[in-house]
């Protein structure tokens, strides 16, 4: 309702059902009110449509890729179009390989002693 300049209490009144009844009908995909209402997706509208969008840059240029090939150049590596948090997974590491046995048993204590 900060759209409008009624709040719910003016429901019956200043503001008819009819009107609610329309606003609630003609809200935005970005409102809370849709978010709230569409948890089948989990997904906020702009961020599906900012992923379709990357979806389909990726695509053309695969498609711009193998139509190079076509006239007998080699292609170059197509490289997706970059994504929140694809760049961070990559670049995250957890530990440097097996830790020894008595390390191991020392960080189990730990834990154990803090909580």
């Amino acid at each position: 309702m900060t759209r409008t300049r009624y709040q719910l209490s003016d429901v019956g009144g200043a503001l008819s059902w009819s009107s609610l009844h329309s606003f609630l009908i003609n809200i935005g995909g970005d409102s809370a009110l849709a978010r709230d209402l569409d948890k089948s997706t989990g997904w906020d509208q702009t961020i599906k449509t900012n992923a379709i969008l990357a979806d389909i840059y990726d695509l053309l240029q695969i498609i711009r890729a193998e139509i190079v090939a076509l006239g007998g150049t080699k292609p170059r590596k197509i490289k997706p179009y970059p994504r929140p948090g694809a760049d961070e997974d990559k670049k995250r590491k957890l530990g440097k390989g097996a830790m020894p046995l008595t390390e191991l048993r020392k960080w189990i204590k730990e834990r154990q002693e803090h909580g």
